[in-house]
């Protein structure tokens, strides 16, 4: 089952989306294993980030426009972020990496690994008939990887096997080598499913190669 659709193409064009559906298809042909790549545009929308991120930057200019007029008080301060502050918001709103900027580390992975794991379900990753349907997540904006098996594969592949692979495909990410980087990460995996799972003769493909947003 192959999917090529318009929300994909926001993120790969055609010739890259054939070269990742290919090889899904090719890892596919030696496992029973169900490998289903993702990509979204941001796991998060930082609302809280934006707001943080305009809270301070109104308080930067209402700072430097009261230290040029030479007038300090809160009488200036106070009413010039207020009005400063929702104009900044809208644009920061608007600034996904400017509201990454303004977001912890630790917020950041948390927010893509809940995306991923939200994301495993609602596709129905874990409703395949052997239970070993693999998702490769990417989220844009963060550069972050989550590979995720479902319980037929973690009951004989240690989740923490994926780390190293998804480290490196988020690099790869980093470098701007995405397809070419997801398309290797996609044969390992299928080599690594191939171990545990080996192609059966009544195998039929349960989940589209490439999911949408």
């Amino acid at each position: 089952m192959t999917t090529m659709t318009k929300q994909t193409s926001k993120y790969l064009s055609s010739e890259h989306q054939t070269i990742i559906l290919e090889a899904v298809r090719q890892a596919e042909a030696c496992t029973s294993g169900e490998i289903a790549p993702m990509l979204v545009a941001e796991s998060d929308d930082y609302r809280e980030a934006a707001m943080r991120a305009a809270v301070i930057m109104a308080a930067v200019l209402s700072t430097g426009v009261a230290l040029a007029v030479n007038d300090t008080t809160i009488w200036l301060f106070i009413p010039l972020a207020t009005i400063l502050y929702f104009p900044l918001v809208a644009l920061a709103n608007r600034l996904p990496a400017l509201k990454l900027a303004f977001t912890p580390a630790a917020y950041i992975r948390e927010a893509v690994r809940l995306r991923a794991v939200r994301a495993f379900h609602e596709r129905g990753l874990h409703r395949t008939r052997e239970g070993n349907g693999i998702l490769i997540f990417i989220s844009l904006l963060e550069r972050k990887v989550w590979i995720l098996g479902d319980r037929g594969i973690n009951t004989v592949i240690p989740p923490e096997r994926w780390t190293s692979l998804a480290s490196g495909l988020a690099a790869g990410i980093r470098a701007g080598r995405m397809t070419e980087t997801l398309a290797a990460t996609i044969s390992e995996v299928g080599g690594i499913l191939k171990e545990h799972f080996p192609h059966r003769g009544d195998d039929s493909n349960e989940l589209p190669d490439l999911l949408e947003d």
